[in-house]
């Protein structure tokens, strides 16, 4: 596996924990933090001054960690603390879905 794969893989665990707490400490709702995040993707998906050899996969790669700290921060509001695997896994049969 690619280090630059397992250390932002770190870094996406650190901003869902980041997240989590500003939910903790009240500072955003989620509600709130759920809509910036898709606004987030809508914009990284709507981007019209992307060059056009930029491939759907890559666009598909850009918005991967928005939905990966949405499903983490879903799964936390249930008291769940889902693996990075199992929360790709999730990500991944949404998509496929």
């Amino acid at each position: 596996m690619n280090t630059a794969n397992l250390q932002l893989e770190g870094v996406y665990a650190v901003l869902a924990a980041l997240l989590q707490t500003l939910l903790d400490k009240k500072v955003m709702t989620g509600e709130e933090l759920g809509r910036l995040l898709t606004e987030v993707e809508g914009a990284i998906m709507a981007d019209a001054s992307r060059p056009s050899e930029v491939r759907a996969s890559n666009v598909e790669a850009m918005c991967f960690p928005i939905r990966f700290l949405k499903s983490s921060l879903h799964a936390s509001s249930r008291g769940q603390r889902p693996s990075f695997a199992e929360v790709t896994s999730r990500i991944r049969a949404t998509r496929d879905e």
